[in-house]
């Protein structure tokens, strides 16, 4: 059985204590651009906490190549957006073949409102079984290409 702890606080959100992936072990990261000050890892890994951003404003890719291929059964990511109203489009892609050809899991948009709609947390149940790339492509305001792009968080299981 599945569980999931909730939480009345709308800015903070529980996740289960799951197998998450050795991303530092298992695979090498690919990115568009980084801020210094908020590297990749920062979002990848789980004893980091500040997230990723981007260093240059429009569309951003984060990468993954495993060095072997993974079965992947769970996506749980998280935005954050405190300062701007926006409209923030992701699409997550994944390859079973080195890159050759890409599968499309899911593609989202979202509103971030600074008076209301900070946050966005994503948690989808997928049955992958050999991922040998993972994509995550953000255009960080779909109205705008002169927003920079961030992630909270990436875990994947």
């Amino acid at each position: 059985m599945r569980k999931r702890i909730i939480t009345n606080d709308k800015n903070k959100t529980v996740t289960p204590d799951d197998a998450w992936l050795d991303l530092e072990g298992i695979a090498e990261v690919e990115i568009s651009s980084e801020d210094v000050a908020y590297p990749v890892e920062s979002a990848l890994l789980a004893v980091q906490s500040s997230g990723w951003r981007a260093s240059e404003p429009g569309k951003q890719m984060i990468r993954l190549v495993f060095t072997q291929p993974q079965k992947l059964a769970r996506i749980w990511l998280s935005f954050a957006e405190t300062s701007a109203e926006r409209t923030q489009e992701f699409n997550i892609r994944c390859s079973s073949d080195n890159g050759l050809s890409f599968q499309e899991i899911v593609r989202q948009q979202w509103n971030f409102s600074p008076a209301g709609a900070t946050s966005e947390t994503e948690d989808y149940s997928v049955e992958l079984p050999a991922v040998t790339v993972f994509e995550l492509c953000i255009i960080p305001d779909i109205n705008n290409d002169k927003a920079f792009a961030s992630l909270a968080q990436l875990r994947l299981a």
